[in-house]
């Protein structure tokens, strides 16, 4: 049977020498692996370019309940990334962004409400001018509330830690490495406080960066099971900076 989805792409491997596995969040299905054949030859129905991290798609796809490997009837670019392919910047973010997704993205069900999160996220990185140097921050931190680990709040005027394995804000230095050091408190509490559409309005040097950058990706760690390390963070590191 035939369904229509949206899609985006994650992660595509080669399968033989003109086909290839593509690894597609759909809005519909959630997490799936479409066995996609000819995207290599020069007249392909769907062309590899269209396969590339965080790229948005239209799909039809047949759907077999408990199926290892979907196929795919019909797929086409929508939007067309108009920045995100020719800036360097912004693709170094969408790279980094795309492997914090597919280590955190398990499930093979709907979720409309996060896909639709995800989407406008990459909609509006696309469309931004300027001043999308801390935009991965906030979407990573939005993007736990999803995910079942936001950070709780409740605590953030009065205490001047917070503990990335309790997920909330303490009065102590835990007893433990995985906390924020008092102070980048408030660039941290400035972070969590920072809406997605207005990505621009926070302001972080380069070091403040780095720094609540690796402590979003260790309490990814903390909380998602089996979340392995990361890599594309070095390379960003060195783009933005």
């Amino acid at each position: 049977m035939l369904h229509k989805s949206r899609g985006i792409v994650l992660r595509v491997t080669d399968y033989s020498e003109n086909s290839v596995i593509a690894k597609i969040y759909t809005s519909k299905f959630g997490l799936q692996s479409y066995l996609i054949n000819g995207v290599k030859k020069p007249k392909a129905k769907i062309r590899s370019n269209m396969l590339q991290p965080l790229h948005l798609l239209d799909l039809v796809v047949y759907h077999k309940p408990n199926g290892n490997i979907q196929r795919i009837s019909d797929a086409r670019s929508e939007p067309i990334l108009q920045s995100i392919p020719y800036d360097i910047a912004k693709s170094a973010i969408i790279i980094f962004m795309n492997e914090m997704i597919y280590k955190s993205i398990k499930q093979q069900h709907e979720d409309e409400v996060m896909f639709h999160f995800i989407e406008k996220s990459i909609e509006l990185l696309d469309e931004s001018k300027k001043g999308f140097a801390n935009f991965h921050l906030i979407f990573l931190v939005k993007l736990t509330r999803f995910l079942g680990f936001y950070p709780d709040l409740s605590d953030a005027s009065r205490f001047h830690f917070f503990d990335l394995v309790a997920g909330n804000f303490v009065a102590k230095q835990p007893p433990h490495i995985h906390f924020i050091e008092e102070k980048y408190i408030n660039i941290w509490v400035s972070l969590l406080n920072s809406s997605i559409d207005n990505f621009y309005n926070l302001r972080l040097n380069a070091h403040s960066r780095k720094y609540l950058l690796q402590k979003i990706i260790d309490y990814y760690t903390l909380h998602i099971e089996d979340f392995g390390q990361v890599k594309s963070n070095l390379i960003l590191e060195e783009v933005l900076n």
